[in-house]
């Protein structure tokens, strides 16, 4: 970390209760980036939200967007504020598809691109290899996921049903595969914790956020140390 930023997060820690500090360790100890959610072309906000805050409860800090049609939102009663503490990361060129550049840039991260979709060549969520880094993606309500998603799919995966009904709702579905993961990763040798440096670049995006008119204060500590 550079020194304006290790100084900047003890002058914060100032106006932060010992209870709010602590917190803040306990979860950033807890957090990931080794498994990523991906939501393509989501319709409803009540769905959306239902799945940022998901994430923020199982401790998933990216979750990424493919919006085509550039319909974003989020229902504030289901997001219960869970959205100021994960990174969301929206792929939405106009006039184009959004799911190469999305599928194709996490590869590149070294995530292995899971595919939700009822498909016999698929394997069941449970049987996954969580110590490999994994990109999760689920499809919209009414289509499921795309073609192309498909085709950029490093394995397709299913969740186990035994019922007459063939699908449940998007944001139960996303809760079950994050169900099925988070908790065996964190029991696997898998290296799954943020790096010291990821935990410098969160903590002190959740300071600023948790303190009242942090941007003022900053702005005048910055300036009493140029």
């Amino acid at each position: 970390m550079d020194r304006k930023s290790e100084q900047l997060t003890h002058h914060f820690q100032q106006y932060l209760t010992d209870n709010r500090q602590q917190t803040i360790e306990r979860v950033l100890s807890q957090r990931t980036k080794h498994i990523a959610m991906v939501l393509e072309n989501i319709q409803q906000p009540h769905n959306m939200s239902a799945v940022v805050r998901t994430c923020e409860c199982y401790g998933i800090q990216n979750l990424y967007i493919i919006d085509d049609n550039n319909h974003f939102e989020t229902n504030k009663r289901v997001l219960k504020g869970s959205n100021k503490w994960i990174d969301i990361v929206r792929y939405k060129g106009k006039n184009m598809r959004n799911t190469k550049p999305c599928l194709t840039d996490l590869k590149s991260a070294g995530y292995k691109i899971l595919v939700t979709h009822p498909d016999v060549e698929g394997i069941s969520i449970e049987d996954v290899d969580v110590t490999e880094k994994l990109a999760v993606v689920m499809g919209n309500e009414s289509e499921g996921v795309s073609q192309e998603a498909l085709e950029l799919a490093d394995q397709k995966v299913y969740i186990p049903m035994v019922g007459f009904t063939e699908s449940m709702n998007i944001s139960v579905s996303a809760a079950i595969c994050m169900h099925a993961l988070l908790p065996r990763l964190r029991k696997s040798p898998a290296d799954w914790q943020l790096t010291e440096e990821e935990k410098h670049t969160i903590r002190l995006q959740w300071m600023r956020k948790s303190i009242r008119r942090s941007d003022l204060i900053e702005q005048e500590f910055l300036r009493s140390i140029a």
